[in-house]
C-alpha cells in the first residue's frame, strides 16, 4: 500500500492529485468536504481538524504534488507547492526583466557622419586639367568609420598675381563630384582625379593666381550636407603648355628600352614653346589610369630605360614640362606606348678553351661567361671532313667536360657555345684540335 492510498484512508478525503504546501495550509487552510458527511462549517473546529490532517500528509513527504482536495459534491481547491511558487516568482522576474529591457530611454539625436579633414591635398597642372591628389578620409570626426557615400567639393579663390594671400581666402565652389565620378580614379584609398578646365577657364586662370582646396561631405536628414573642414590650401598659376606628345617609338636593345618622340611644335595658345624645360617619362606595369609612376626626366626627346626585364609588359607616357620662375606645369600626356621587350640577344662567345688528352679521355676547360641569364654551354666535336656534332644532350652548368668517347690515333676538333634562358645560342668559340695517342 503506497503513501497515497494510506493518506486517502487516514484523511478520509478523495484526492485526484496532490501538491501540498503544509506551511501555507497551516496559515490559511481551505474548507474541505469529507466523504459521506455534509460539508462542515468554516469554524474553528473544522480548521483544527484540517490542520491535523495536513500535518499527517506532511509527515508522509507529500509536499510536491499538484493537489485538489475534493468531495464528490464539493468544489475543488488548488494548493500550490513551494516549487510551483519558485517557478512563478522566476517567471515574474523574467517578465519584469523583459519589460525593463523594452523600456524606451531618452531620445538620442541621429549620428552625423562628419568626415575627417583632408590634410595632404595637392593640385598640379597637366595640360588643361588639374590633377587633384589626396588620401580618402576613412573615419568621421567622432572616430567611427564612415558608412555613407562621400561627395567631394573643389573650392577656388582668385587672388592677384604675386600678392600675399589672406589667411582665410574667400573660397567658392568650383565643382562638386558625386561618388560615381571619382570612384574609378581611386587606387589604394588614394584619389588622383583629373579636373578638366573649359577653354575659357584655361585662358582666364593664366592671368591670375588661384587658391585651391577641397572638402568632403556626407548627407544627413533630408539630404542636408554634413561637411568636413576645408583641406590644406594650394596656390597655383596656370601656364600655357603644349598638347599631348605623340608618335612615341621604342626600340629594345640588350641593355635598355630606348624611347624617342618629336618635340612639341607649339602651345595651346598657338605660341612657340619657349618655356619648355624638358620631358617627364612615366611608366606603368598595367597601363591603367592612375597607375603611372614617374620614371625619370630628360632634356632631350629620347630616354633609355635600363631597369626592365625581358618578357614583361610596360606602358610609357611622355609629358613635356614647362617652367616659369617657381611655377612648373606639364603638357598633356601622350597616349600610352606599350612595350614587351623580347630577348633575342645571344650571350658572348666563350673564351679560353683548352683540351688535354689523358687516361683515354679528352679533358676540356674554358672560361665561364658572366651573363645573368646564362643557362649553360654546348660542346661540339668533329673529325677531318665532318660536320660538328653536339656531344652533350643537356646544357652543361659548369665550363668543363670530359670526353670519354674518343678513339686512340684520331685527331678531334672542339668548339663551345653559350646558351641563355631564352634559348639564344652564342657564336662558337675558336676551334681547337687534340690528337689522341695510340
Amino acid at each position: 500500500m503506497n503513501h497515497l492510498s494510506c493518506a486517502r484512508r487516514t484523511a478520509g478525503l478523495r484526492i485526484n492529485s496532490i501538491s501540498c504546501d503544509p506551511l501555507r495550509m497551516l496559515k490559511n487552510p481551505p474548507s474541505l468536504s469529507f466523504r459521506g458527511v455534509p460539508r462542515p462549517r468554516d469554524d474553528e473546529e473544522s480548521r483544527k481538524s484540517f490542520v491535523s490532517r495536513a500535518r499527517f500528509l506532511a509527515s508522509l513527504g507529500m509536499t510536491t504534488f499538484t493537489n485538489v482536495f475534493q468531495h464528490p459534491a464539493s468544489r475543488r481547491y488548488r494548493i500550490p507547492s513551494p516549487i510551483a511558487t519558485v517557478v512563478l516568482l522566476a517567471q515574474a522576474a523574467g517578465i519584469c526583466l523583459l519589460l525593463g529591457c523594452g523600456v524606451q530611454g531618452p531620445p538620442q539625436p541621429p549620428r552625423l557622419e562628419v568626415p575627417e579633414r583632408v590634410t595632404d591635398f595637392s593640385a598640379f597642372q597637366v595640360g588643361r586639367t588639374l590633377e587633384i591628389r589626396f588620401a580618402l578620409p576613412q573615419q568621421a570626426v567622432d572616430g567611427e568609420r564612415l558608412t555613407k557615400p562621400l561627395e567631394i567639393e573643389i573650392l577656388r579663390a582668385r587672388i592677384p598675381p604675386g600678392s600675399v594671400p589672406p589667411k582665410s581666402p574667400p573660397l567658392a565652389l568650383w565643382t562638386r563630384l558625386q561618388p560615381d565620378q571619382w570612384t574609378r580614379y581611386t587606387n589604394d584609398r588614394r584619389v588622383i582625379y583629373p579636373a578638366r578646365l573649359s577653354e575659357e577657364e584655361y585662358k582666364n586662370w593664366q592671368t591670375e593666381d588661384s587658391i585651391i582646396a577641397i572638402r568632403t561631405l556626407t548627407r544627413g536628414f533630408r539630404r542636408r550636407p554634413v561637411e568636413s573642414e576645408i583641406s590644406n590650401l594650394v596656390r597655383l598659376r596656370l601656364l600655357d603648355v603644349s598638347g599631348p606628345t605623340n608618335h612615341i617609338e621604342s626600340q629594345t636593345t640588350e641593355k635598355a628600352i630606348e624611347l624617342r618622340w618629336p618635340p612639341p611644335a607649339s602651345t595651346f595658345g598657338g605660341q612657340q614653346a619657349k618655356s619648355l624645360a624638358g620631358y617627364r617619362i612615366y611608366r606603368s606595369r598595367t597601363g591603367k589610369p592612375g597607375s603611372f609612376q614617374l620614371l625619370g626626366e630628360s632634356k632631350e626627346p629620347r630616354y633609355l630605360d635600363s631597369d626592365f626585364e625581358f618578357g614583361r609588359a610596360y606602358s610609357y607616357e611622355v609629358r613635356a614640362f614647362f617652367k616659369e620662375g617657381a611655377t612648373i606645369a606639364e603638357g598633356e600626356g601622350s597616349q600610352p606606348c606599350e612595350v614587351i621587350p623580347r630577348d633575342t640577344f645571344p650571350p658572348a662567345r666563350p673564351k679560353g678553351l683548352t683540351a688535354l688528352y689523358t687516361a683515354g679521355a679528352v679533358e676540356l676547360v674554358w672560361t665561364a661567361n658572366s651573363e645573368k641569364d646564362l643557362a649553360g654551354y654546348s660542346v661540339y666535336r668533329r673529325e677531318n671532313g665532318e660536320q660538328p656534332k653536339k656531344l652533350n644532350k643537356e646544357l652543361l652548368r659548369t665550363p668543363i667536360l670530359r670526353d670519354v668517347s674518343v678513339q686512340p690515333g684520331h685527331i678531334y676538333f672542339y668548339q663551345v657555345t653559350a646558351v641563355d634562358l631564352s634559348n639564344n645560342e652564342s657564336q662558337p668559340c675558336e676551334e681547337i684540335s687534340v690528337e689522341t695517342g695510340n
